[in-house]
């Protein structure tokens, strides 16, 4: 997670809203870490989770991400949840709550759909405080 709030720390200091999010696999060790990138590249999909899920396939070489954890700094969204659970990401770890756009613990929930094809084992609230700091911080700042 220390990796992960480094990133969101560098996402807000170049204007991103400041997500951040780390891919470990296990088997091999092989780490991926983002940032947000909405802004810079113009994409409403370029969420730190969907940039660290891409980047961890690639590097697999294969589409499923099964034996492998994500840690973000925030509650995904409904967008990214359903990222996570077409990978097979094994664990979501993530940091602060998110009662407005959350889609995991919050609004779509959608791990818990009957749609959903794979759920992954979810802790959330870790390193919570900071998480959520970073973002008050940045939005105090904007406002």
């Amino acid at each position: 997670m220390r990796l992960a709030l480094a990133e969101a720390r560098d996402a807000g200091a170049r204007g991103e809203v400041p997500v951040g999010a780390v891919v470990v696999d296990d088997r091999t060790g092989h780490v991926v870490a983002a940032g947000n990138r909405v802004e810079e590249l113009a994409d409403p999909s370029a969420h730190a989770e969907i940039l660290a899920i891409r980047e961890a396939a690639a590097a697999a070489g294969r589409p499923r991400l099964d034996g492998m954890d994500l840690y973000v700094t925030l509650e995904p969204c409904a967008m990214c949840a359903a990222a996570i659970s077409l990978a097979r990401v094994r664990r979501l770890i993530f940091g602060a709550y998110d009662p407005k756009m959350g889609g995991v613990e919050h609004g779509a929930r959608v791990f818990d759909q009957p749609t959903c094809h794979h759920r992954p084992e979810v802790v959330g609230g870790v390193a919570e405080q900071e998480a959520a700091a970073l973002l008050k911080e940045f939005f105090k700042e904007k406002r």
